[in-house]
């Protein structure tokens, strides 16, 4: 049996993976498609008047009937999250001067903190992923995606070629998430563009759903980015 090391790992997982960079809020994937996501707000449809949820029913129609491109709607269940809230319950702890009312704070940040672990409350993410594809990547066929799909390993000559269109098909991609969100609001949703740390917040989530728990990402911006000049044949 040989030995894998966790370099070895690593590098085995990200070779399969199909996102080859995120940045300037949109996701690359390797055969040079972009991708926009959108976090959105929901509607209890049920306490909406008849007359609401027709209106409601119409604005949707009228969405999909606008898009000239494919969409992917996205409905995540993930176990509630509120470790931001709770940091900033036991700051307020640490700020407060009556010693009674410090106590209570800090008993209350652990009682909520308890009471979400025991009691595994969950909350639902609706995203939606608006898509934009170079033409290469749309005309190749069954076969030749099927290839792509078993062969996902990027390439020196790839991450060139996708650089030099990213440019052209960013403005397309800003196209269609111009028209998305602008119909997504006509239906009465709050809509909310991914930047690139939640972008990698939400991979890392759902590749990592134990260790996301306790460990968080960094900062995306003290990340080290590879310029193209810094690629080596």
């Amino acid at each position: 049996m040989t030995h894998t090391t966790k370099k070895e790992q690593i590098a085995s997982t990200q070779t399969h993976l199909r996102i080859a960079e995120i940045r300037d809020n949109i996701m690359i994937l390797k055969n040079g498609g972009l991708r926009a996501i959108f976090k959105t707000s929901s509607i209890n449809f049920n306490l909406k008047s008849e007359a609401e949820q027709n209106s409601i029913i119409y604005s949707y129609q009228s969405f999909l009937n606008t898009l000239e491109f494919p969409i992917q709607i996205v409905i995540r269940s993930r176990k509630l999250d509120i470790d931001h809230y709770i940091d900033n319950l036991k700051k307020l702890g640490e700020k407060q001067k009556n010693s009674l009312l410090k106590k209570q704070t800090f008993e209350y940040a652990e009682y909520i903190q308890k009471l979400i672990e025991y009691a595994n409350i969950m909350e639902k993410e609706f995203l939606v992923v608006v898509p934009y594809d170079p033409y290469r990547a749309q005309k190749m066929n069954l076969f030749q995606k099927f290839l792509a799909w078993m062969r996902p390993q990027d390439t020196t000559a790839e991450i060139r070629r996708r650089h030099s269109e990213h440019e052209e098909l960013r403005k397309g991609l800003s196209q269609r998430i111009n028209i998305a969100k602008s119909a997504l609001e006509q239906c009465g949703l709050k809509v909310e563009q991914l930047t690139t740390q939640k972008l990698i917040e939400l991979f890392y989530k759902i590749y990592n759903p134990d260790s996301s728990r306790f460990e968080k990402v960094e900062d995306a911006e003290k990340f080290d980015i590879v310029k193209d000049e810094e690629i080596s044949e």
